[in-house]
């Protein structure tokens, strides 16, 4: 693909001209850089553009509440009592699951813990957490506190996966080494899908079959995956998984939270978990009786009552996943827009000494997101494309991540990158001439 490439306006328009999902950007809010002209977001891997949609969604329930108050519940268009399940279809598409598989929740990070409350349970020697050095910091500190809970040193019973000297991301076979390295003494396997900081995406069934044969528990973060990697958890026969919804998903910020747990685990009362009325089961959940009995499947880890008004915000932003033919349809256009990025910043000619791509060149290895360590005058280049609207996100101490969407970035935004990038070397090259 790359050879075809051509670092062209021109060539770029010719590939919006054909792309079936070129409709879509008129579906979100494009914030305008600060000529007034639209600018570049490339930054939907921390948040997401507004949907147009988002407002009237809200609206809607703002409407059944003005109207019906309490009896919104039982009232209306889409009532309360039942809201989370409008989700579950198309959150079962969207991560690969059954139905029963999945509930949207709470917050990414009190889902994590929820979880592991019930898939970490270490006992005798088996009490390790095998985790990506420099992973997020929630999942740090939620892991953190999680071995603490169970009376371990957070030093002792967490391992974290480190590169090899050299290199900045984690090869699949060393991933699978230290599983079986650590063998009977692996609890839980918990990694990010994608990892934050480089892009990288992990091999997630192999992870999953190299930590269920050493009889641990595997699970995922999928912050960075959910909306951006075609996903298959059911078939993969990931153990749990959990994401946010508010950086592909496009659902607003601090959004509400997506949940798998797998098929086997959807009649398993007897697994400890935190109750909440919303997960009991509803045939008599308004009896107010003492003694929890979980809903089947994922929706037996609810808490509370459906955060009606982020929801409906995440409805219509995975209304319009589907509309756009889902993932795959997603990922088709990804890949190349993905490619044409890494293509036009290569072109623009600055040496490996001054800014390296450190996230993997296979696609099947990366989502939308290029991740660029830049050795010198890291914050100056952020500044110098965000002058120039492009919007990206900047991550201490050097790195500059740039995540073009299929939904609503164009080849024609990857294109103007290119050329503000190529500009930034003609600077540095006038500056040491001087």
């Amino acid at each position: 693909m790359t050879a075809a490439f051509q670092n062209t306006r021109d060539f770029a328009r010719q590939l919006d001209a054909k792309d079936p999902l070129r409709a879509f950007r008129d579906r979100f809010h494009l914030p305008a850089g600060p000529d007034g002209q639209p600018g570049v977001y490339c930054c939907g891997n921390s948040l997401g553009l507004m949907p147009k949609a988002a407002r009237a969604a809200v609206e809607a329930e703002f409407q059944s509440w003005e109207e019906h108050a309490v009896e919104g519940h039982f009232h209306g268009v889409a009532p309360w009592m039942h809201y989370h399940e409008l989700l579950t279809d198309a959150t079962a598409r969207l991560v690969g699951a059954k139905p029963v598989e999945v509930v949207v929740m709470n917050s990414l990070t009190v889902n994590l813990h929820l979880l592991l409350i019930s898939f970490y349970r270490p006992a005798g020697r088996r009490y390790k957490v095998l985790m990506e050095g420099g992973a997020f910091p929630s999942d740090q500190y939620a892991l953190e506190s999680q071995v603490k809970l169970h009376g371990y040193a957070p030093d002792d019973a967490i391992v974290e996966l480190v590169p090899r000297l050299g290199e900045h991301t984690l090869r699949t076979a060393d991933i699978e080494a230290k599983i079986q390295e650590l063998g009977e003494e692996l609890a839980v396997v918990i990694l990010g899908g994608v990892n934050y900081y480089t892009g990288q995406a992990f091999d997630m069934p192999a992870i999953t079959r190299a930590g269920h044969a050493v009889g641990a528990t595997v699970g995922f973060d999928l912050a960075h995956a959910a909306g951006n990697l075609l996903l298959h958890l059911h078939d993969w026969d990931v153990d749990f998984a959990c994401w946010c919804s508010y950086k592909y998903l496009n659902s607003g910020p601090g959004g509400t939270s997506g949940v798998f747990v797998h098929e086997r685990f959807a009649n398993s009362p007897e697994l400890p978990r935190l109750a909440g009325w919303w997960g009991h089961d509803p045939s008599d959940r308004f009896q107010m009786k003492k003694g929890f009995r979980p809903m089947a499947g994922a929706a037996g880890w609810q808490l509370s009552n459906a955060q009606i008004f982020p929801m409906a915000i995440h409805r219509a932003a995975l209304a319009l996943v589907d509309e756009a033919g889902g993932m795959e349809a997603l990922r088709r256009k990804s890949e190349p827009l993905t490619g044409y990025l890494e293509f036009v910043l290569r072109e623009a000619g600055l040496p490996a000494e001054v800014l390296e791509i450190i996230t993997p060149t296979d696609p099947t290895q990366r989502g939308c997101q290029l991740s660029l360590l830049v050795h010198r005058q890291g914050r100056a280049l952020f500044d110098f494309l965000a002058e120039r609207g492009i919007m990206a996100d900047w991550r201490e101490p050097n790195v500059i991540r740039l995540a073009p969407v299929p939904l609503y970035n164009s080849f024609e935004d990857v294109w103007r990158i290119g050329q503000a990038v190529a500009q930034w070397a003609e600077v540095l090259t006038l500056a040491s001439a001087n």
